[in-house]
């Protein structure tokens, strides 16, 4: 073969996999659940009325969640449902942070945009990916048909403690001038070499391999369906629209009207009204 032959091979084989890696991509589904940890004493409620309360309350965090992906970037968003209707006379304030509305994430330049709209506003957070620190395992199991790896990291996380206040009989709001009690949180991974990417559902990416599980001590998130290099070519578009800040930022806005929307709420509690009142603080 001569030299002009070989050149011409070579700049097919580049052209080829040039291609290859702009064309891999896919759309994962995951199902997250959440484990709920909530103290109750028997002056609150009866038993029949916990469980109750419990199982709505599972189905308000049971959600689905659809990553759309490429080599190099990813869109994470919640399938859109109907939310569970609440029980007739009565008005449930659930005090819970984190999700987000539209997260866009590209690996190959360390970044994310998570357009999220909190309090009737649109933020756009833009920031740089979390290092998670992986240790790689050993060990494997299967998620459907795909054999994966198992991985671990920690994270220090804020200790909440759960509870339940009727009517403003029980003041559930941290003091704002004490420091938060941390605690290590272990967080595990499933991982699938077969699919040769990085990404992950929420937050989680940085494996060799799509995360097909995770398990952050309070959420689990698994995936139930994968359709790879579909027939349609997936869209994945970084969301332009809302307030820029950074995540510090935007933490510190969301800390604030959190603290305003459960004073507002014990305010009003305070006031004449019809029906019961429930504020439930989600522990973790």
């Amino acid at each position: 073969m001569n030299i002009k032959n070989i050149s011409l091979l070579l700049i097919v084989l580049f052209i080829s996999n040039t291609i290859t890696a702009q064309d891999f991509q896919g759309i994962a589904t995951y199902k997250s659940q959440r484990k709920l940890s909530i103290k109750l004493d028997s002056t609150q409620m009866d038993s029949d009325r916990h469980l109750d309360m419990m199982a709505m309350l599972q189905k308000q965090f049971e959600k689905t969640y659809i990553l759309s992906f490429n080599k190099e970037e990813s869109i994470y968003k919640e399938d859109e449902k109907l939310e569970a209707p609440q029980p007739a006379g009565m008005q449930l304030m659930i005090v819970n942070t984190g999700g987000s509305d539209l997260l866009y994430k590209n690996t190959k330049e360390n970044r994310y945009t998570n357009q999220n709209e909190s309090f009737s506003k649109l933020f756009l957070i833009k920031d740089i990916l979390q290092d998670h620190d992986w240790e790689l395992s050993g060990e494997t199991k299967f998620i459907g048909d795909y054999e994966c790896r198992k991985a671990t990291t920690s994270r220090q996380v804020t200790v909440v403690q759960g509870g339940v206040s009727i009517n403003g009989d029980k003041d559930l709001s941290e003091n704002e001038n004490e420091e938060p009690e941390l605690r290590e949180q272990i967080v595990t991974a499933w991982y699938a070499p077969e699919i040769p990417i990085n990404h992950g559902p929420s937050n989680y990416e940085g494996l060799p391999g799509l995360i097909l599980e995770v398990n952050d001590g309070t959420t689990t998130m698994i995936c139930s369906k994968i359709i790879m290099n579909p027939s349609n070519k997936v869209s994945i578009v970084e969301p332009k629209k809302g307030q820029v800040l950074n995540q510090d930022e935007y933490d510190a806005i969301m800390e604030k009207k959190m603290r305003e929307m459960e004073e507002k709420m014990r305010d009003n509690w305070n006031g004449d009204g019809d029906g019961e009142r429930m504020e439930i603080r989600i522990g973790g």
